[in-house]
């Protein structure tokens, strides 16, 4: 089972794309940090999208996460930024 990727508003337009799946048998990163930093090792753009400059949200399964939230095979995990309004 593998994992699905989504990128929402500025980080889908740095990116190009709005998501991306990693097939099974690859070997998953054990948190939230961990999905990040392999997605940035991946080089541009989403080293400079995903950098850890860069302010993001981490929702994992539709939930606002910290980073060392856990992740699994089957997961759905998204960034985003920050949402202001007013």
């Amino acid at each position: 089972m593998s994992i699905t990727i989504r990128y929402f508003a500025g980080v889908r337009e740095a990116i190009g794309w709005a998501d991306e799946a990693w097939p099974a048998g690859v070997d998953l990163p054990s948190t939230a940090a961990g999905v990040r930093e392999v997605l940035v090792a991946k080089g541009q753009p989403w080293s400079m999208a995903l950098a850890s400059d860069q302010v993001l949200r981490i929702a994992v399964n539709h939930e606002i996460v910290d980073a060392s939230h856990a992740v699994a095979a089957g997961d759905e995990v998204a960034f985003f930024p920050p949402v202001t309004g007013g």
